[in-house]
């Protein structure tokens, strides 16, 4: 496979050949298909519907479950698969990464074995769009203490009651998993509900400046009625339900890079051909600094994420390590992406020019998955022995 000019220490070679063809497949996919429609859609905080049974079809949906993944593979390789995409389009791939990191996600560690028989291929094709219903309008950080929605057991069924906020594929999806306070035991347990439920109603969120693709959703849970059957018996605290972002966090630090690198390789092709003062302004000394530094932070990065990922494949990822990533890797994004629109001046602000979309993108990737001091204070607990949260 060939390196492209993001990955200045070639991080790529470690991919074995398998790994490598499937890659080389999904860049082929959103360079000819992705990239010629994502600036209309964001424009118009559109999701295009036609790219899921392509996106499907390259194994993007659950390649980590038994019942679901084309072949065995790392999660180096997974990682990988989520920066091509980001490197492209960051919200097409948070599209991918809530249907199959957090939705199918949550099946996977969470679910029967019943449970992901019915739902994890399904999944994978495309046939049910998933979304992971956690959020909520007063509880984002301090979900593990401040989750209000309830679950209440009434015989063979629960009801819930809550709402949700900032629910990506919220108002596409078929079916959402609801984390809920279980009102007899107090712990947090997980539901897979389906949007055509009674009591259950989305709306979008309008005016987003970020990841515009991404349909997130205001969700209310009234009165909401569903089959024990329904509900995922392998999480039984919130400490479940962290494992399930553990696993996530990870590779929201790869969307990162991938996006820091869609806009580096979009500066870096601008400063070629783009002329001041009788030469290219890539041949000026501030501009070739500016692309160095971007360069500096999307290697550092890089490496930090495949190390991560490394980690995770050989079963000694903990929470402070992807939170370390994320955290690092986020921020560092955010330059990047604002050195990339300096170095193409006025242009950079304009769509057409393919760094303003990563630059706005970089502000939702900066927030998710944790905030940068939510991660900070879980490596400093792991680095002091103390907790500091409040």
């Amino acid at each position: 496979m060939t390196a492209f000019e993001g990955d200045f220490y070639g991080f790529h070679a470690e991919l074995t050949d398998r790994e490598a063809e499937s890659v080389a497949e999904i860049r082929q996919f959103f360079e000819t298909e992705v990239r010629p429609i994502a600036t209309d859609y964001w424009n118009r905080a559109e999701f295009p519907h036609q790219l899921v049974p392509g996106i499907a079809a390259l194994g993007l949906f659950g390649p980590e479950w038994e019942e679901t993944r084309r072949f065995a593979s790392s999660a180096v390789y997974q990682g990988w698969c989520t920066l091509e995409m980001a490197r492209v389009d960051a919200s097409v791939c948070g599209f991918t990464a809530v249907q199959s990191g957090l939705a199918m996600g949550s099946i996977g560690v969470g679910g029967s074995a019943a449970q992901r028989a019915e739902w994890l291929p399904r999944m994978a094709s495309g046939e049910v769009i998933g979304a992971f219903g956690l959020t909520e309008p007063l509880s984002g950080s301090d979900t593990a203490r401040g989750l209000q929605t309830s679950a209440t057991r009434q015989g063979d069924t629960w009801v819930l009651n809550g709402a949700k906020r900032w629910i990506g594929n919220g108002t596409i999806a078929d079916v959402v998993i609801v984390w809920a306070r279980d009102t007899a035991d107090g712990q947090v347990k997980g539901f897979i509900v389906p949007t055509t439920t009674p009591g259950f109603s989305a709306t979008k969120i309008e005016g987003k400046l970020s990841f515009r693709l991404i349909q997130n959703a205001d969700i209310v849970l009234d009165e909401v009625v569903v089959a024990d059957e329904l509900r995922l018996p392998n999480i039984r605290s919130f400490s479940d339900t962290a494992t399930v972002l553990r696993l996530t966090r990870a590779g929201v630090g790869w969307l990162a890079v991938g996006n820091a690198i869609g806009a580096y390789e979009a500066a870096l092709a601008y400063t070629r051909e783009r002329r001041q003062f009788g030469a290219p302004i890539g041949g000026h000394q501030l501009v070739q600094d500016l692309l160095v530094k971007c360069l500096a932070n999307i290697t550092a990065s890089l490496a930090m994420c495949v190390q991560v990922s490394r980690m995770l494949d050989a079963g000694i990822q903990r929470d402070e390590h992807s939170a370390l990533a994320k955290a690092f890797v986020s921020s560092r994004a955010r330059e990047t992406v604002a050195w990339a629109r300096e170095a193409m001046g006025g242009n950079g602000i304009v769509l057409d020019y393919g760094v303003a979309k990563p630059f706005a993108d970089a502000e939702a990737i900066y927030s998710f998955e944790g905030t940068r001091e939510m991660n900070t204070l879980i490596v400093g607990r792991a680095i002091t022995g103390v907790a500091a949260f409040v």
